[in-house]
């Protein structure tokens, strides 16, 4: 069994849910033991390949755990400054087998390594810097008393004190099992070394360098990885996007080898689309990558693809009009009103072409009015009379059972709203 801790996205709810979807698709066993807005702590009944962030869209870092100790000893420590506590703190951190690791993995000459602080309540940010600074002083001792001369890269004690995806990448401290990262939860914290981390310039690689734009309307290739796992799209499998624009979620989803089909009504798009999909089967070397693209109106989807010939749906319809200022309540509505009927007729297609047990994964708008009203789409009921089944997020049977007050078992949607915008998404997903 292997306790690991994973570094959440911005969005920490759609985070976990695409880690708990991914985890189910692929039958491995687990337990989450811990989660907050900043980390999840998942016990896993097997070895987690580390390249399993690369197909994750909303990790930052994976980490081993390799001790725990109680929160109450770092507050002691640094923030209530008992010198006799933080030599314990000290203790544990060269008990838990980091440094040696550390020196295993070590190549000839210095020894380059960092450490990154993570704390599940902001009121202890503050201190993270200090933190950093006391872990990166008594590992390299540590490695003194070894032998080993060492250069820690850290920060000001007033600094965040974490590292960067970017600057664990560039430092190439994961080849190294040279980034020690704490988490520091409500009861319990832990020591661990960073395994995998989040390559965030193959994702802007997809974004900004393939040959077709299209901004304004786009979806990030972040949120398409996210969707395709909440999906449960695997290998092999048929993946429809029935409003595939330039074809973001058709690269993400051929990237893990589905079979993927687009379709749009703008010819432009399918073009787009397909000069995308050929360069990113050349940039990847995707060999046999089975694909196609055709113009479509959304209301004739089963008469082009055929009944119950597709595995899953990732779709992000017409979200609405680019909003310059705050809406009305009532605008807000009728933006709602009038996209209505182009996501019904959607819906009740999508159950047509869908093999039994398929499922659909949609986007529908999500706005906060200026009195601060939230107008959403009655998208579920819709489903629900044509005989989908909504999927929820989060099940209790993934939570280990001494998690007390989880919050996200009433959660039937998740939301994303990006600050440049003014409409943002509600991600739904329901099985046939």
């Amino acid at each position: 069994m292997s306790l690991l801790l994973f570094i959440s996205g911005k969005n920490w709810q759609l985070s976990l849910a695409e880690l708990i979807a991914y985890l189910q698709t692929r039958q491995i066993n687990f337990k989450v033991q811990q989660f907050n807005k900043v980390f999840f702590v998942i016990h896993i009944q097997q070895i987690l390949d580390s390249k399993v962030i690369d197909e994750l869209g909303g990790t930052i870092k994976i980490g081993q755990a390799m001790t725990s100790l109680l929160s109450q000893q770092i507050i002691e420590a640094y923030v209530q400054h008992n010198k006799q506590v933080e030599k314990q703190v000290i203790e544990v951190l060269k008990k838990s087998g980091v440094v040696n690791q550390i020196i295993d993995y070590a190549g000839k000459g210095k020894i380059f390594f960092g450490v990154s602080v993570y704390f599940e309540e902001d009121k202890l940010k503050n201190h993270a810097g200090k933190i950093q600074r006391a872990f990166g002083s008594a590992v390299k001792a540590e490695l003194a008393v070894q032998g080993k001369k060492a250069r820690f890269m850290g920060f000001a004690d007033k600094s965040q004190g974490q590292l960067s995806h970017v600057e664990v990448l560039k430092k190439g401290l994961v080849e190294n099992k040279s980034e020690i990262f704490l988490c520091v939860g409500k009861k319990t914290s832990w020591i661990a070394t960073t395994i995998a981390v989040h390559n965030p310039f193959e994702f802007q690689k997809r974004d900004v360098y393939k040959p077709r734009q299209r901004k304004i309307f786009g979806m990030p290739p972040r949120l398409s990885k996210i969707m395709i796992n909440l999906s449960g799209c695997t290998e092999g499998k048929t993946l429809l996007d029935a409003f595939c624009g330039v074809g973001t979620v058709l690269q993400e989803a051929l990237l893990i080898r589905a079979n993927v089909v687009g379709t749009d009504i703008n010819p432009w798009c399918i073009k787009a689309a397909e000069d995308n999909l050929e360069w990113l089967t050349q940039e990847y070397e995707l060999r046999n990558a089975e694909y196609r693209v055709v113009q479509s109106d959304v209301e004739f989807l089963s008469r082009k693809i055929g009944m119950e010939n597709i595995d899953v749906i990732v779709s992000e319809p017409d979200l609405g009009p680019a909003l310059r200022q705050v809406p009305t309540t009532p605008y807000a509505k009728k933006v709602i009103d009038k996209l209505t009927p182009l996501f019904f007729g959607f819906v009740e297609e999508a159950y047509k072409v869908l093999k039994p047990g398929g499922k659909l994964v949609v986007v529908t708008p999500y706005i906060v009015t200026r009195s601060k009203h939230i107008v959403t789409m009655p998208i579920g009921v819709k489903a629900e009379n044509i005989k989908f089944t909504r999927v929820k997020p989060f099940g209790l049977e993934v939570f280990d059972k001494n998690i007390e007050n989880i919050d996200l078992m009433g959660l039937e949607s998740l939301v994303e709203v990006d600050t440049r915008h003014l409409i943002g998404r509600e991600i739904h997903v329901f099985c046939k």
